[in-house]
């Protein structure tokens, strides 16, 4: 083993993966946090706070959620993200746990704010106790990741009480909270379970991508990766037939997308080949899934018919995969 080598193709992948590409939905998203933050601002200096309103991110797992609210906060000029060296916060991140209470949920907030509970209390308290907090640091807005489990598995009782919490934070009256819900798809069901509540958040939904829509993208960035990773990049790898394969392969997911074209060159430079080709991709999505050739997406001629969500993949396991993205029927 060459650890030099590992470690050469370690800083290049690397560096490819802290890269973050804007798009249309990207553009929305900042615009919303953009609005939700001036509003809350001018509401401050007004010296009249109001109600906070929110934004709602919805995204299957891979669509790039996670990483595009993470890059907002984190380069936004006027918005500080709580750190630990932060006394004062605009932005306050905090993962829902899973599987997740209303108090366990109040307790991580307390943990992210820097105030962990030294004893138990109810759900109420906790939340009184978030509150405060969110007041003490001034908190503008807070982000509650994955938040489709707020609700999963909740009678209607305890649906009830998540959602007057996430009201009473956006309705109080010294001290009103935006709040950013991201997650899965099932997060919809949390908003319109409340009319009242729904109503106070703008969706926005990082949807899938298709060749039809998105081809000329998915080659720009097989391009310029390549081009940035020292790869020459023929024209064939930007054709119909690699773009077509790899959004499938991808589920249809940018996030997953571009995981798959880093991992393409990763297995270029392994090789010590001075050019991305098809072989690349092959390598990287067997890596990846472990699958069989014929049942690899860049193999297999008919590659509709596999499954690329699948791992360790054998012929018995061939399936008819219309759900995956039906962009190309």
């Amino acid at each position: 083993m060459d650890q030099n080598k590992f470690a050469r193709i370690a800083q290049v992948t690397v560096k490819l993966s802290a890269k973050f590409l804007r798009h249309r939905n990207y553009q929305k998203l900042e615009e919303a946090i953009g609005l939700l933050e001036a509003t809350r601002r001018a509401e401050l200096e007004s010296g009249l706070p109001q109600e906070a309103y929110g934004v709602a991110l919805v995204g299957n797992a891979g669509s790039g959620k996670s990483t595009a609210l993470s890059h907002l906060f984190r380069t936004h000029p006027t918005l500080n993200l709580l750190r630990q060296d932060v006394v004062q916060a605009d932005v306050a991140s905090i993962l829902v746990p899973s599987p997740s209470t209303l108090k366990l949920v109040g307790r991580s907030c307390l943990t992210g704010l820097g105030y962990p509970l030294q004893r138990d209390r109810t759900a109420g308290v906790i939340w009184e106790l978030v509150q405060h907090h969110l007041q003490q640091r001034q908190t503008l807005l807070l982000h509650l990741d994955e938040a489709q489990d707020l609700m999963r598995s909740r009678s209607a009782s305890e649906m009830t009480a998540v959602v007057n919490t996430l009201k009473s934070l956006m309705q109080h009256k010294e001290w009103p909270v935006g709040l950013v819900l991201s997650g899965l798809p099932d997060l919809k069901q949390l908003l319109n379970n409340d009319t009242q509540l729904g109503r106070r958040f703008e969706p926005i939904e990082f949807s899938q991508i298709s060749y039809e829509t998105d081809a000329g993208n998915v080659a720009k960035i097989i391009g310029q990766y390549g081009k940035e990773s020292g790869l020459a990049v023929a024209d064939e790898m930007l054709g119909r037939d690699v773009v077509q394969r790899l959004i499938y392969a991808g589920s249809s997911e940018l996030g997953i997308v571009i995981k798959l074209i880093i991992a393409a060159i990763r297995e270029a430079l392994l090789s010590g080949s001075p050019r991305l080709e098809t072989d690349h991709f092959i390598a990287a999505f067997s890596r990846k899934s472990g699958c069989v050739d014929d049942l690899n997406p860049f193999v297999r001629e008919d590659f509709t018919e596999t499954d690329p969500r699948l791992l360790l993949t054998t012929n018995e396991d061939l399936v008819t995969a219309d759900t995956v993205w039906s962009g190309l029927k």
